[in-house]
């Protein structure tokens, strides 16, 4: 058993969102997982397994500092990453079948960046007006520049206050405390002739309910995707920047099939490998 570190969506390596990854976590206890997750401190942190079934090539659990999550994005391109680095061999050529929390999810190689089909909405609908006004609050965001809010769940609970423009997603400053579980992400878009075409942040609280702001944020990404193009708001695809607020520049690729899927992709880097994990060496 052994964990490696990747870099998820980075427009370079150190500048995405770093990700755990523990190869041959069979011996592991749920227990020990989030032990794990919580010590690492990111935002998730990942645990490969063999697949349940024939039809998926890996299975893995992703557990945040709070629990286990059925799915989650740049989770799920590190993972795969990490399984390719480490010599897997997919079934079907150029897409990767995994298995998670909310059934096999695809990953298909782009050239150099991995693209996972985002998940079906778990809830969708405009926030009512309770909801609206409490995701504002915990967002620090300007009530006039709100656009549209809307659930965009898909394992995590996002909640989606679309914004006017990419100035006033940055300009917010969201509280310190919040009740964990809290998911509220911003979008809005960038200036035309720019490396992004809209900018996002995304914010959860964790385990002890202090907000967090997350570097790049795979699933809060297919979410907003999903919602864009459906609404007409992106055509084809688009490039997503997110992170620049902490010192992170990620670029997430969105793009909609022909076939009306939703691809999410980016760049994964490996930043460190096959480290030992001795101290979960004993049950």
């Amino acid at each position: 058993m052994h964990l490696d570190l990747v870099d998820v969506f980075g427009s370079a390596p150190f500048r995405g969102n770093p990700l755990g990854v523990v190869h041959g976590a069979d011996c592991l206890s749920d227990a020990q997982m989030l032990q794990l997750t919580q010590w690492l401190g990111f935002s998730e942190t990942t645990f490969l397994l063999p697949p349940t079934g024939p039809a998926a090539d890996y299975r893995v659990r992703i557990f945040y500092p709070a629990g286990e999550l059925p799915f989650a994005g740049h989770p799920t391109l590190g993972t795969c990453h990490a399984w390719l680095a480490a010599g897997g061999q997919p079934r079907r050529d150029d897409t990767v079948v995994q298995e998670c929390g909310v059934g096999l999810a695809e990953v298909k190689r782009d050239g150099d960046r991995l693209a996972f089909a985002a998940p079906a909405f778990t809830r969708t609908g405009p926030l009512d007006a309770a909801e609206k006004a409490e995701a504002i609050r915990i967002a620090g965001v300007d009530p006039a520049a709100v656009i549209e809010a809307v659930h965009v769940a898909n394992g995590p609970k996002w909640q989606l206050l679309r914004l006017r423009s990419a100035e006033d997603v940055l300009a917010a400053s969201p509280i310190a405390k919040a009740p964990p579980g809290t998911d509220i992400g911003l979008a809005g878009p960038a200036a035309p002739g720019g490396a992004v075409d809209w900018e996002l942040r995304a914010f959860f609280a964790n385990q002890h309910g202090a907000m967090v702001e997350d570097p790049v944020t795979g699933s809060f990404n297919a979410g907003v995707a999903m919602h864009l193009f459906a609404g007409g708001l992106a055509q084809s695809n688009y490039v997503a920047g997110q992170g620049q607020k902490i010192g992170a520049d990620g670029h997430i690729h969105c793009a909609l099939g022909e076939d009306g899927r939703v691809w999410v992709g980016g760049l994964s880097a490996t930043i460190a490998a096959g480290a030992l994990l001795p101290a979960f060496s004993q049950p």
